[in-house]
């Protein structure tokens, strides 16, 4: 693993609680150095939420915000008449709540249990002034999180019922590790949502995602281990048949 661009890598400086982060140096805090991470820690709080639990409510500000350390949540929007639609997942080290701005009427909620690192916005702010770079990050990661929304606008409206499928099974494959975003090969992962939420996020029915997943089966992409495991045997297969429909 490269060290390439890690300020602090050898400076015992760094806070203890940063030295164990996983996945510092992929996000906004990999800018700092030590004495910008001990300015920092000296406002963080470490906590796990667990699945189902909400992180935000949409509609109410908040004074905070987080990077999730490991886990998945969703985020959801509410529509007047008391329904509910999934628009998206984060993943680590993706940040919960904003800079600059209190109010997000997305609301977000654990779908597995998740770690988040938590620090006032105002702080955050304060040491981006500071620090281009962290700011800079910030920049780039929801460039990436909007580049990400805009595939996925493609995926629910062109796209089939096994390529939907194909396609969101390689989202959280692709995430699983954040050092390695790109795996190739074969891989293992735990479904972090219910059938249903998964049938609600993809615009489709408990029943398709269960004949999908069958036939995604069949075609020797995917092993099911139990009910939310599934083995992915080949990542590149995977891809490929996210962007060609052979389910028929």
């Amino acid at each position: 693993m490269s060290h390439e661009g890690r300020k602090d890598i050898h400076n015992s400086d760094t806070p203890v609680v940063c030295q164990a982060c996983e996945v510092r140096h992929q996000g906004i805090c990999g800018a700092l150095d030590a004495q910008q991470l001990m300015r920092l820690s000296k406002h963080t709080i470490r906590r796990k939420v667990k699945g189902g639990e909400e992180l935000h409510r949409g509609g109410e500000s908040s004074e905070r915000c987080s990077n999730i350390m490991n886990g998945v949540a969703k985020l959801s929007k509410l529509m007047s008449d008391g329904r509910q639609q999934i628009v998206g997942l984060q993943f680590a080290p993706d940040m919960v709540g904003r800079t600059f701005d209190s109010d997000n009427s997305v609301s977000v909620e654990a779908a597995t249990d998740v770690q988040l690192c938590s620090f006032p916005r105002s702080v955050v702010e304060e040491i981006m002034a500071d620090v281009p770079e962290m700011e800079h990050r910030l920049h780039l990661q929801k460039s990436k999180e909007l580049d990400e929304a805009r595939d996925w606008m493609l995926t629910l409206g062109r796209k089939s019922a096994a390529e939907k499928l194909a396609s969101f099974l390689f989202l959280l494959a692709s995430h699983v590790d954040p050092e390695h975003p790109t795996s190739k090969g074969a891989m293992t992962i735990v479904l972090p949502m219910k059938r249903s939420d998964i049938a609600d996020f993809l615009g489709l029915t408990i029943e398709t995602i269960s004949r999908q997943l069958t036939n995604l089966r069949k075609r020797g992409l995917i092993e099911l281990k139990d009910r939310r495991t599934i083995e992915i045997s080949d990542m590149e297969k995977l891809l490929a048949a996210s962007e060609q429909d052979l389910s028929k």
